[in-house]
C-alpha cells in the first residue's frame, strides 16, 4: 500500500469532522462527493444548501445529502459564535456588530465552528487567498502551544527508494515563512517532527540544512542554522536532529561520512528543514520537476487545530487527497 492509500485508510478509521467553507465551490462540492462516498470524514458544507444541491445536480453527484450543510447567513448557532467571537477578541475591541458582519464570512464561521468543537480540521483555498484563509485561524484557533509560527510542509515521494524512508521525505519551510529567525526555524523543525509522524508515519531524522556543514563555513547564515538546532533540542529532547548540514551530506550516506562522522541523521535524513523560503520552495519545486518526485501539500503545521490551504489552481483529487490529510492531523491533535 502507497503512502497516499495508507493516509486514506488512516482517516477512514479517525472518521473525522471536516469543514469545507467554499462549499458551492465545484471542486470543493466534487472533493466533498468523493470523500463521503469512501468515507474518509464527516463533511461539513458551508454555503447555500439550494445552491449546494443545484451544483451537485449538474455534476450527477449522489452523496451531498450526507454532508452537514450550514447556510452562513442563518444557522442555529449564530449567536454562540458571535459571543465567542467577541469574547476572544474584545482585547482588540471587536464589537458584537462587527462580529455579526464578520461571522457570515464562511471562512470566519468555519473557524469558529472548530473553536467551539463543531468541526475537527477545515480546508479551504480554492478561490481564497492564503492570507484570507489563515487570519480567521490566527485570530480564533491560535497556534500550538510553544509555537509562534505557521509553517508548510511538503511529503516528498521519490521514485528512488533509497533515500528518506522508502523515498518518503519531509520538506519545509516551503510555504509561508520567508526568513524565519533562529528560534522560528526550530519551532518548523519541531512542527514538521509532528507532521512526519502523524502524517507520513515515520520516525523523523531531520538535517537542518546549510551551505555549511559542521563549521565548513563562517558565516551569520551559518550560525542561525546552528542556533537553531541548539534550540530545537531544547525544545523537544527526543528529537533525532542535526545541524547545520550541507544537502548532500544530509541524504548521500558515503558522503555524510566523510563531512559528519559519527552522525546518525547524516547520510539518513527524511526531513529537511530549508533556512528560508527561498531555498525550501526552490528545492522541492526542482525536485518535483526534475525528480519526478510526487510532491503533496503544502501542509499547514503551527496551528493548535488543523486549517489547510489549498493552491487555487487545485484539482478535485487535491481537494480528495487534502481532506484526508487534514483528518490525520486532526486524528493526531
Amino acid at each position: 500500500m502507497d503512502l497516499l492509500q495508507e493516509i486514506i485508510q488512516k482517516a477512514k478509521v479517525l472518521n473525522q469532522r471536516i469543514v469545507l467553507p467554499e462549499g458551492t465551490e465545484e471542486r470543493t462540492i466534487q472533493a466533498a462527493d468523493q470523500a463521503i462516498a469512501q468515507g474518509i470524514a464527516r463533511i461539513i458544507l458551508i454555503g447555500s444548501k439550494d445552491e449546494i444541491m443545484k451544483e451537485g445536480k449538474k455534476f450527477n453527484l449522489k452523496n451531498l445529502d450526507k454532508a452537514k450543510i450550514v447556510d452562513p447567513n442563518k444557522h442555529e448557532k449564530m449567536d454562540e459564535y458571535i459571543d465567542l467571537m467577541v469574547e476572544l477578541r474584545k482585547h482588540k475591541g471587536l464589537t458584537r456588530d462587527e462580529a455579526s458582519k464578520l461571522i457570515r464570512d464562511p471562512l470566519y464561521l468555519g473557524t469558529l465552528m472548530i473553536k467551539s468543537g463543531d468541526a475537527d480540521g477545515e480546508v479551504a483555498g480554492a478561490i481564497n487567498h492564503t492570507g484570507d484563509v489563515l487570519r480567521p485561524a490566527f485570530h480564533y484557533v491560535k497556534t500550538l502551544p510553544g509555537l509562534s509560527v505557521v509553517s508548510g510542509a511538503f511529503i516528498m515521494i521519490l521514485k528512488d527508494k533509497e533515500f528518506g524512508t522508502n523515498g518518503v521525505m519531509m520538506f519545509a519551510d516551503c510555504a509561508v515563512l520567508p526568513d524565519p529567525n533562529e528560534k522560528e526555524l526550530a519551532e518548523i523543525a519541531v512542527a514538521t517532527a509532528k507532521t512526519t509522524r502523524a502524517i507520513a508515519g515515520i520516525e523523523p531524522r531531520i538535517a537542518m540544512l546549510s551551505f555549511s556543514t559542521k563549521s565548513s563555513a563562517s558565516h551569520a547564515l551559518v550560525d542561525k542554522v546552528v542556533n537553531a538546532t541548539r534550540i530545537a533540542k531544547e525544545m523537544d529532547p527526543s528529537l533525532k536532529i542535526e545541524g547545520e548540514l550541507q544537502a548532500d551530506a544530509a541524504i548521500i550516506e558515503s558522503v555524510g561520512k566523510k563531512k559528519a562522522p559519527g552522525s546518525e541523521i547524516a547520510g539518513h535524513a527524511n526531513v529537511l528543514i530549508f533556512p528560508d523560503l527561498d531555498a525550501g520552495n526552490i528545492a522541492y519545486k526542482l525536485v518535483q520537476r526534475l525528480a519526478h518526485a510526487e510532491a503533496i501539500g503544502p501542509i499547514l503545521q503551527g496551528m493548535a487545530a488543523p486549517i489547510n490551504d489549498l493552491s487555487r489552481g487545485c484539482s478535485v483529487s487535491d481537494i480528495y487527497y487534502l481532506i484526508a490529510i487534514t483528518a490525520n492531523q486532526a486524528g493526531h491533535k
